[in-house]
């Protein structure tokens, strides 16, 4: 698992999805070790849709 530096937490309250580079995104058919940065504008949480732009730093979100 990535550095939480590494991580980004989806916004919407029930989804909980942490989009986490060592994984990537299969669904997305976003390779594994792409950083959340290097995703594509348009890309969406795989679980609830939200818009990339609403994601939040994980280590921000744990108050670090």
């Amino acid at each position: 698992m990535s550095d939480p530096a590494m991580m980004w937490r989806c916004p919407v309250a029930n989804c909980g999805y942490v989009y986490d580079p060592d994984r990537g995104d299969r669904k997305g058919k976003i390779p594994k070790g792409t950083s959340f940065e290097d995703l594509p504008e348009d890309w969406r949480c795989p679980v609830c849709g939200a818009s990339k732009k609403g994601f939040v730093r994980l280590s921000d979100a744990m108050g670090h």
